[in-house]
């Protein structure tokens, strides 16, 4: 079962997904341009970053990219309108001009700090060639490279995947670091590789890497840039600050901005996060990027929204092409597993919604119940704030978002927010804090594919299944924050700690595994249930990893490795019955996905194959060969810089 919850995660994007509010924000002021004039930020006087994770493994800066100025040279000699005119050369120059990005939040955004507030880093190749100087890395007059007094080069390895789109402003961006003397060696890898569960991206095998967050309701961020979710060997990989960037104030303040129900509170947060972030430059957002999605012009059902729905796939049982029994999309990137927890890439997530359908929606930035009964809210009663009183041993979440175990002994001293709203020390004597509980239900009348219903028992193994720290699950924030948790039914109740007050409190965080479905696969656990599986060896059982058993309207049938999966109706659908009887995913290669849609191989490109716009499609579009739809997109595309060796 998926996680669903997890498809919220920055998340982003996570995508990855940055995670982009509950409150349903309004568009606000176009993106600035990048070339606006602005203040040379100020260069730290150390080469170190803010505070080196306290990890026996990635401990050791990189001698390159730990060092600030050449972080901040490197965002000063990106270009990224140019970025973005490579990316996108058939969008108008306005629409062009509205896509580069100064932090990971977008511009237009409620949560963004505002240009005033934050550093900026206009192109400016002689501003990135002072602050290399003062780094000791000196320009080469014969070959243009620059090198140390040691005679070493300046290289940079940069890693990010084989899709044209990123082939294509990758070799652009290239081509501006050679203009300020820095030579990058670029490593175009298959998507299955860099978004592995055990590689790439996962395993912070990269000095530079690009990819993209997949941009959510909620700008969230805290998997992404806090010290506790560093990726490393002792804590299984948990976290994705690969980047390994530990700033205390704005790892306390991204914590701050998730964990208060007050959006002036956070939005204060998160503009401090944002000044670190731009100050530290850990990471280079480039641009947020435009969705197209091309089909085949009798195409019906889809429903692909402005602002955030995340994945697509969302309403598949409502997908027709008359005249046709099977829907095939065409994927240019084939998921390395479907076992959710473990799994940052958006093709898995989005193949993984055929077969288990979501909790809820996130339609036009809010949110839409769907196997969730109604969101928990507190208006309507299935969600309530209590004051309760804390003593020292008690676990609580402080007033940075952080849980900690109340010691009036601690150093330093611990502070929580108490149930009046103040910040207070704690000193031994018990405290009145605020303390959350929400009760999530879900719909009656859901089956599995194998005709069993949805119980209890389902429910209990998904949270126990995603809240256990043996599978390498990407983040167990939430997990940690639950402080008791009863099941009834079709339902949970969440009593969260005291002090924990989420801004998605509403939404469902656990979801299900079918604790009955008896194991085929031979092995140690051929005969057994699911739910007697040890979760350590949940990500490389088949029933989990390549043919998950849910309640959603389609069934995983068949899976061919680097050729197709094939989607089935599921009878025991809670829903409307789905229109098309078949729905294959076909892995084809980015050189020949357009051939395949215009000979009608394939029926639909999605927005991970189709990242960018060709004439030839625009003059099949016009013939009426097929349908072109733009969707703006928050997802956001960036460069996310190691700081540390292995």
């Amino acid at each position: 079962m998926l996680s669903k919850r997890l498809f919220m995660v920055l998340g982003a994007v996570l995508v990855a997904s940055m995670v982009l509010a509950a409150c349903a924000p309004s568009p606000a002021a176009t993106v600035a341009p990048t070339t606006a004039p602005t203040t040379a930020p100020t260069v730290a006087p150390t080469a170190a970053p803010t505070a080196a994770p306290a990890k026996t493994s990635f401990t050791t800066p990189d001698p390159i990219t730990s060092d600030l100025r050449v972080r901040q040279a490197l965002a000063y000699c990106t270009d990224k309108l140019s970025l973005v005119k490579a990316a996108y050369p058939l969008n108008s120059d306005a629409d062009n001009a509205k896509l580069p990005m100064n932090t990971f939040i977008p511009s237009a955004h409620w949560a963004y700090a505002g240009d005033a507030n934050i550093t900026l880093y206009p192109f400016d190749v002689e501003k990135g060639g002072a602050l290399l100087d003062e780094a000791g890395w000196k320009l080469n007059a014969d070959d243009g490279y620059r090198y140390n007094d040691k005679g070493d080069e300046l290289v940079l390895r940069f890693t990010t995947t084989n899709a044209k789109f990123r082939q294509t402003w990758a070799a652009v961006w290239e081509q501006q670091m050679k203009a300020c003397g820095i030579l990058v060696i670029r490593s175009h890898v298959p998507a299955s590789w860099w978004f592995g569960d055990t590689t790439g991206v996962k395993r912070r095998d990269y000095q530079l890497g690009a990819f993209a967050w997949v941009g959510q309701a909620d700008p969230g961020g805290q998997t992404l840039y806090a010290c506790d979710q560093i990726p490393t060997v002792e804590n299984n990989w948990t976290g994705q600050n690969g980047m390994g960037w530990c700033n205390k104030l704005a790892s306390d303040n991204i914590k701050i901005a998730n964990n208060t129900l007050i959006k002036a509170d956070r939005i204060a947060a998160y503009s401090i996060v944002q000044q670190e972030f731009t100050k530290d430059v850990p990471s280079i957002p480039l641009f947020n990027r435009s969705s197209y999605y091309s089909y085949d012009k009798n195409f019906k059902g889809l429903g692909i929204f402005p602002g955030d729905q995340d994945y697509y796939t969302w309403n598949p049982n409502e997908w027709q092409i008359p005249g046709k029994d099977t829907i095939v999309l065409g994927f240019t990137q084939e998921p390395s597993t479907l076992f959710q927890p473990v799994v940052d890439a958006y093709v898995a997530k989005a193949a993984g919604i055929l077969v288990s359908g979501m909790a809820y929606t996130s339609q036009n930035f809010d949110f839409q119940p769907r196997e969730q009964k109604e969101l928990s809210t507190i208006e309507n009663g299935l969600a309530t704030i209590a004051e309760v009183e804390v003593k020292a041993g008690d676990m609580v979440v402080d007033s940075n978002g952080s849980n900690v175990v109340l010691d009036a002994a601690a150093s330093p001293a611990i502070q929580v927010v108490d149930a009046t709203g103040a910040t207070v020390t704690f000193t031994g004597d018990p405290i009145k804090m605020k303390q959350m509980t929400a009760k999530y239900e879900f719909i009656d009348g859901m089956k599995f594919s194998d005709g069993v219903a949805l119980t209890q028992a389902d429910l209990e193994l998904g949270y126990k299944i995603q809240c256990d720290k043996t599978i390498g699950a990407t983040s167990y924030i939430t997990c940690d924050m639950v402080k008791n948790i009863t099941f009834d039914g079709l339902s949970y109740t969440i009593e969260w700690l005291p002090g924990r007050m989420d801004p998605l409190y509403f939404l469902a965080p656990f979801g299900w595994y079918p604790a009955h479905q008896v194991i085929a696969t031979e092995g140690p656990y051929k005969g057994k249930t699911l739910a007697e599986v040890t979760p350590a060896d949940w990500s490389t059982l088949p029933e989990v990893a390549e043919k998950p058993m849910d309640v959603g309207p389609y069934m995983l049938t068949e899976w061919k490795k680097g050729e197709s999966m094939t989607f089935e109706v599921n009878p025991y659908f809670y829903g409307t019955a789905p229109l098309t009887k078949k729905i294959i995913i076909s892995f084809i290669t980015p050189e020949n996905a357009e051939a395949q849609l215009l000979a009608g191989q394939v029926d639909m490109l999605d927005s991970t194959t189709l990242i960018s716009l060709s004439q030839t499609l625009k003059d099949a579009e016009a013939a009426g060969k097929i349908t072109i739809f733009l969707a703006p997109s928050a997802t956001w595309e960036h460069i996310d810089i190691n700081m540390f060796l292995k």
